[in-house]
């Protein structure tokens, strides 16, 4: 459970439902989808709210817009800041735009190109920086010691609220579920999705990288990691959960699944067959987590919140691929 002082700075269901409202007329209602060969092999009705199909190709305009609108009702105007993977700075400096304002976004030098143009064509303006969370922390203080405001990407009151309503319109689409799989990366959307799960009697679920696998390490010694050196094909999972965000899952979460890599190419691949949709492996934590305890799900009628599809096909190829096998054919069909 969270500490009094920190329960006063967590958003409830009802700021979902309020945020919602603020967002409508700048998000999508994405489709949920649903395969029945893919529910004969999990042993489930497994459906696929499909965020990859949102504005920016991710849910994170939902809580970005939020934020940016929140600060337009305070009467806060000026230029904001935040540090991102690319969905976040994408998303926010969308959001920035739309309400006359400009995004500064602290990148990881590894960040994808794709992402990195999607940042820039949106109107952001970029600054890299290495490849771990402190350094994207230090480039952050440092756009704030020049006066814009802070928008973080997950660690955040309005960011969280913003990202429940994914769930909240889910629920909204199929009310019957029964659960709900979440990724698990700085832990805004399961931190959102979480909230409003309980709330109608949901259960939730995370599914997390091995290789950024600090939330799951965080729960099982109960108190949050603050350092990991990530190593996954997921680049959108690869930051700290925050504490907001740590605290929500901590209460509400029933678990973390943790996947290989692997594990992931082949959701990735999966999804493409049943779906025929790209999806970023950051997507693909929650095939990959239903796929490999399917005992925790048979039977129910689940959701998984498909974050994110801003991957371009060659990239896809290059990273779904599995290594070839010793005759040199490759193990894709």
């Amino acid at each position: 459970m969270p500490d009094k002082a920190l329960a006063c700075e967590l958003p409830d269901f009802h700021d979902i439902e309020q945020a919602a409202a603020r967002i409508r007329p700048y998000v999508r209602q994405t489709p949920v989808l649903q395969d029945v060969a893919l529910n004969d092999s999990l042993g489930c009705q497994f459906l696929i709210k499909c965020e990859n199909l949102q504005g920016g190709g991710a849910f994170k305009l939902r809580g970005a817009s939020n934020a940016v609108a929140r600060l337009r009702e305070q009467g806060s105007g000026g230029d904001v800041a935040t540090h991102s993977s690319g969905n976040h700075g994408a998303a926010l400096a969308m959001a920035a735009r739309l309400d006359g304002r400009q995004a500064h976004v602290v990148m990881p030098e590894n960040a994808s190109a794709f992402k990195i143009a999607a940042v820039r064509q949106q109107g952001g303006k970029v600054y890299f920086c290495p490849a771990t969370q402190a350094g994207r922390e230090a480039g952050m203080e440092a756009l704030l010691q020049l006066g814009y405001t802070a928008i973080p990407p997950y660690d955040h009151f309005d960011i969280i609220a913003g990202q429940g309503t994914a769930c909240l319109e889910l629920l909204q689409q199929v009310p019957d579920i029964t659960t709900v799989i979440t990724p698990v990366g700085g832990g805004g959307l399961i931190g959102g999705t979480a909230l409003v799960a309980s709330h109608m009697g949901v259960v939730s679920v995370g599914a997390e990288p091995e290789g950024a696998a600090d939330t799951a390490c965080s729960l099982a010694g109960g108190k949050r990691v603050t350092e990991v050196e990530a190593d996954t094909i997921a680049d959108g999972l690869r930051a700290l959960v925050g504490v907001r965000n740590f605290a929500l899952i901590q209460q509400l979460v029933e678990r973390v699944i943790t996947v290989s890599d692997a594990e992931i190419r082949q959701a990735m691949i999966d999804i493409f067959r049943h779906f025929r949709l790209l999806v970023e492996p950051s997507s693909a934590v929650v095939l990959a987590a239903a796929r490999q305890q399917p005992e925790h799900f048979r039977g129910r009628k689940i959701a998984a919140i498909i974050s994110g599809g801003n991957i371009t096909p060659e990239d896809w190829i290059k990273t779904s691929q599995w290594e070839r096998n010793a005759s040199g054919s490759a193990m894709i069909e």
